[in-house]
């Protein structure tokens, strides 16, 4: 069993590492505190030119052809500086992993290379709504077909990166008639198509800089040409790509986690009350050594998950492991990291309090940690049945 890192797969984590530390991290509070779309978009467009939004897709299309490995390192090591970099080039790899699997070649050829070469800034998943979050067959936004073209109406919600997006996967119901979660299409909509608003924007918690938004699609009529993969077939081509997401949400959990703790160790081992080091305190030491076992077993989920999915084997529910421990255990190592700091931790003048709230997310999207949960026992129930 060989746990080390490829020479490339390296060279990439270091290439992340350098950039992070040299562009994202200086701006990260900025970016967060004010809302500075055009730093985080100038820095997306020099993470495409790194490489880093296509890491798993195929040269032919534009992409770096590195692998899930190296895509969830890349992820990590982005997220110890900025969540909201990280969650949009998380993104804008799922997109065009979905457009590689399952585009028409002229789908590949005419989007994948947009968004790999920072000619889009950002793609985005249309897939939430209202009635649909943690059960996206719910969905009710409908395409229905008019000659050669689809009529799309309906709305969605909490979508990455939808102002600046080049391109979106949107998930609609095109057979009413269809049991639950079999009637559903998959399509790609460039933005600026008549009949796509880009709606209000969320006031979150975190990841500030990072932009979600609501659409709203009013008689959008696309060419069929549109739709990608086979009509109603579009649910199980979500649930697939989620399980691929996870592993890129859990990696950048894993690196908000590892920020908070390493800025917190740090402080513990110069901070003196009662004439000592707080890092000399048991209570202190515990934490630091609870929070980095935490955080180095979500890793080694995190790898076990990406490689299996490199190597074409099944990883839905090692996905699912890796995103609800990574995440969890990310909120723990920041609430850690907030206790070492005490009062400090709670402002702004130290970075912990914004990676406390960029980790929190984390559980959420791309599956609850309640969702996580019932694939595994499901997976492992299925496993008993076999």
């Amino acid at each position: 069993m060989n746990l080390d890192l490829t020479e490339e797969q390296k060279l990439i984590q270091d290439t992340a590492r350098d950039f992070a530390k040299a562009e994202l991290e200086p701006v990260a509070a900025r970016l967060d505190q004010e809302k500075d779309r055009e730093t985080l978009l100038a820095n997306l467009k020099k993470l495409a030119e790194l490489g880093f939004m296509g890491l798993n897709i195929k040269e032919e299309y534009g992409g770096s052809e590195a692998g899930v490995v190296a895509f969830s390192v890349a992820m990590t090591e982005i997220a110890r500086a900025c969540a909201s970099t990280a969650v949009t080039v998380s993104v804008n790899n799922m997109v065009c992993e979905v457009i590689q699997a399952i585009g028409s070649e002229e789908q590949k050829n005419n989007y994948i290379p947009k968004i790999c070469s920072g000619e889009y800034a950002a793609g985005s998943f249309g897939l939430t709504e209202n009635s649909a979050g943690s059960d996206p067959s719910g969905m009710v936004t409908t395409a229905v077909k008019d000659g050669d073209f689809y009529v799309l109406n309906g709305s969605k919600i909490f979508i990455t990166s939808a102002p600046y997006a080049g391109v979106f996967v949107v998930w609609a119901v095109t057979d009413k008639e269809a049991p639950k979660g079999k009637g559903i299409s998959c399509f790609l909509i460039e933005a600026g198509t008549p009949g796509l608003t880009i709606g209000k924007e969320e006031k979150k918690m975190g990841q500030h800089a990072s932009a979600t938004n609501e659409l709203i699609f009013e008689n959008c009529r696309v060419p069929a040409s549109a739709m990608m993969g086979k009509p109603n077939d579009g649910f199980r081509i979500a649930v697939g790509e989620l399980a691929g997401g996870r592993i890129g949400i859990g990696s950048l959990g894993l690196g908000v986690g590892l920020a908070a703790m390493d800025h917190a160790t740090r402080y513990a081992n110069e901070r003196m009350q009662f004439n000592q080091k707080i890092s000399n305190f048991q209570a202190i030491q515990w934490m630091i050594a609870d929070s980095y076992t935490e955080l180095e077993a979500a890793r080694l989920l995190l790898m076990n998950a990406a490689f299996r999915k490199e190597h074409g084997r099944p990883f839905a529910k090692e996905a699912s492991m890796a995103k609800m421990f990574a995440t969890e255990s990310a909120n723990r190592a920041c609430y850690n990291a907030l206790q070492m700091l005490g009062g400090y931790g709670y402002t702004q003048d130290f970075p912990i309090e914004r990676y406390a709230r960029d980790a929190r997310i984390t559980t959420i999207y791309e599956g609850t940690s309640e969702i996580q949960r019932l694939i595994v026992s499901r997976e492992i129930l299925r496993g008993l049945s076999a």
